[in-house]
This record gives C-alpha cells, sequence and structure tokens, in this order.
C-alpha cells in the first residue's frame, strides 16, 4: 500500500492527514501552531502516523500547504493553500463549484472546476473582520470558550448590528453593547451576521454556484454554518474533516506525484 501525506501549516492550527492510494484518509491529527512552525509541523506529522498505525519510511512523499507550508522541512513540495483547499473540497464534494475557507487570520473565496483546479479566488487580505480571529475577540471579551459561540448565538432573539470592520476594536464594541444591557446571545449573533456579511461579499466576487463547501477551521461553528446557509439561501457541504481539507489537497497532490513518478518509470 502507498502513502502520501498533507501537512497544512495553519496561522492558529497545523493539520496533518494520512491517505492511503484509494485516496482515503487513514490518519488525521491537529495541533496548535504556536511559535515554532516547525516543531508544530513535525508533531501534526507524527501524530496523524501514529494515529493512522502507518510508518513514516511508508509515506511515498509529503507536500506542505498553509502560510508556514515553507517550514515543512521533512516535505517534498509545497502547493497553495487555495489549490489545496479546492482540490480537497472537490475531493471530499464532487459537485463542489465554489469554496468558502475561513480560518484564523483570514477568509478565501474560491471557485473550482470539476477536478479541483481554481478557477477564480479573492481573499480578505487587508483585514480580519471576517475571519475567526473576530469570533476569537469576541470570546476574549465574553470570555466564553470559541466552542460555545456558535451555539450561544443561536439563542439569540433580537440580534445587535455589530458596525466595526475592525477585529481591533470588535471587543471595546461588544463590551459596549454588553453595557447597554444587551443578552450575550444577541451580541454573538450580530458577530455572526457581521462575518457573514463580509464572507458572502468575497463569495459573490467569484460567484456562489450551485453548490458551495466549507472549509477550514471556523466550519466547525455550527453558529456559522447556519447563519451563512440562511443568508445565502442554500446548505453548504460541510464533513467532519472540513478542518482537514487543506491537508487532504496537499495529500491528494502528493498521491498525484507519486502516480506519474511510477508512469514514468
Amino acid at each position: 500500500m502507498i502513502y502520501t501525506s498533507g501537512v497544512d501549516v495553519g496561522s492558529t492550527q497545523t493539520k496533518a492527514v494520512i491517505i492511503d492510494e484509494n485516496r482515503k484518509i487513514v490518519g488525521r491529527a491537529l495541533n496548535d501552531t504556536g511559535a515554532d512552525v516547525m516543531v508544530a509541523a513535525q508533531t501534526a506529522f507524527d501524530n496523524a502516523l501514529a494515529e493512522s498505525g502507518v510508518k513514516s519510511d511508508a509515506v511515498k512523499y509529503v507536500i506542505g500547504t498553509g502560510y508556514g507550508r515553507y517550514r515543512v522541512t521533512f516535505g517534498d513540495d509545497q502547493v497553495t493553500e487555495i489549490s489545496c483547499h479546492g482540490r480537497g473540497a472537490v475531493h471530499m464534494f464532487p459537485g463542489t463549484r465554489t469554496v468558502i475557507d475561513m480560518g484564523g487570520q483570514d477568509t478565501k473565496a474560491i471557485a473550482v472546476s470539476d477536478t479541483g483546479e481554481i478557477v477564480d479566488f479573492c481573499m480578505n487580505d487587508k483585514c480580519a473582520a471576517g475571519t475567526g480571529r473576530f469570533l476569537g475577540a469576541a470570546s476574549a471579551a465574553l470570555d466564553i470558550p470559541l466552542s460555545d459561540l456558535g451555539p450561544t448565538a443561536l439563542r439569540a432573539t433580537r440580534p445587535v448590528r455589530i458596525s466595526t470592520t475592525c477585529t481591533v476594536f470588535a471587543e471595546t464594541e461588544i463590551l459596549s453593547w454588553l453595557g447597554k444591557g444587551k443578552k450575550i446571545e444577541d451580541i454573538l449573533m450580530g458577530v455572526h451576521q457581521s462575518i457573514s456579511s463580509r464572507s458572502i461579499g468575497l463569495l459573490r466576487r467569484v460567484g456562489i454556484n450551485e453548490e458551495v463547501s466549507f472549509t477550514g477551521g471556523v466550519a466547525k461553528n455550527l453558529g456559522m454554518v447556519e447563519v451563512l446557509n440562511k443568508n445565502m439561501g442554500l446548505k453548504m457541504n460541510v464533513s467532519d474533516d472540513s478542518h482537514y481539507m487543506g491537508a487532504l489537497g496537499a495529500a491528494l497532490y502528493a498521491m498525484d506525484r507519486v502516480a506519474v513518478a511510477e508512469v514514468s518509470t
């Protein structure tokens, strides 16, 4: 059996995936990126190997992706996270034509072909207002764990309007609404609505096609999923492995490289 791996070094978390020659995930791992990117990449890879039961020398090719992809020093090559998320999403959901990848520091809207090739993309490269970092600011201001933000927001009855477009000032506005006696769930729904509005703006620039897949860490936030679905008038594809989509795409590209090498020999 041939195995390959993808290691996605994100701004906040690092993910690794091991796939077999049937392109099935056999191991996955996630850990905080922290200050030492090389250690984070190696740790994720080692933990994915441990879960899969595969020995490191059985992994024929490793591709790094994400902002820290060049720090995957044990890897064989690097591919951009945009390409990897597109490829992973189409592999997981073949009908995907639009991808929204929402991570800790940026959000990307990606249009893809039926083979997972990138047709168009755009991202909020100048502001973190529509990203996981914005949710992190709300979590810190309200002293609520990130995992509780979505479920809490879904209890809202009268959402407030979050007007700031700057993550730096988000805590101030959130605390201001709290001081005015607004309920936490209404404030959090306002935060989710604000992120949704910015994200849909990005998606419209590349085109919201018939099937949208949600990737990245924020896909784990049920409140964000529901708000985006409602505001777009559709039901996005979301997988338990959405957080690993970039690493999966990288592993698939790695398997392609192995297949080409075998044909050439």
